[in-house]
């Protein structure tokens, strides 16, 4: 995890886009700056940022299913729960699928694991649009690679700037 760049997701551990469903693993920093706040003393992972972890992982799969032809921006979170304090340095899983897909909307519901019990879960709706511009697109490409979208596998068109 990266919070300073709000990039939640350490890697991609399995992504299926017949089947719908994705699994990312993320490791809590031990330091930042956020526990100063939250909370003194008492170090815990915000919720929003469970919200996030949970949020970006269906959208990798929400960018994979449209070849990157499309990104998946976050507006709305349903049925949001807390189950447990999420404390610095502890490893999280991830894991999100598709419920529905239409008129430019997509809903995923996620939870968030730690040692196999879950510790968060909402659903999320996306509102998907084109790239605002190439840089951005290959930013996003760029990142997902880093992270291990398997975004060579979704197609040589994926890597090629729209309209090209």
């Amino acid at each position: 995890m990266r919070f300073e760049y709000f990039q939640m997701i350490d890697r991609i551990a399995a992504l299926d886009v017949a089947e719908r469903t994705v699994r990312s693993l993320c490791s809590v920093p031990k330091e930042s700056t956020i526990f100063e706040g939250h909370f003194p003393g008492y170090a815990l992972m915000p919720g929003v940022l469970q919200i996030e972890c949970m949020a970006q992982t269906c959208g990798w799969l929400v960018i994979a299913m449209n070849r990157m032809t499309v990104m998946p921006f976050l507006i709305a979170v349903k049925e949001a729960k807390f189950r447990s304090p999420v404390l610095p340095g502890e490893e999280l899983e991830f894991e999100g699928k598709i419920i529905h897909e239409g008129s430019g909307f997509t809903v995923g519901e996620a939870k968030g694991r730690r040692q196999g019990r879950t510790i968060c879960e909402a659903q999320i709706t996306y509102r998907l649009m084109p790239f605002p511009n190439a840089d951005f697109r290959r930013a996003m490409l760029e990142w997902g690679e880093r992270i291990q979208v398997p975004v060579k596998d979704l197609s040589e068109e994926a890597r090629k700037e729209p309209g090209t």
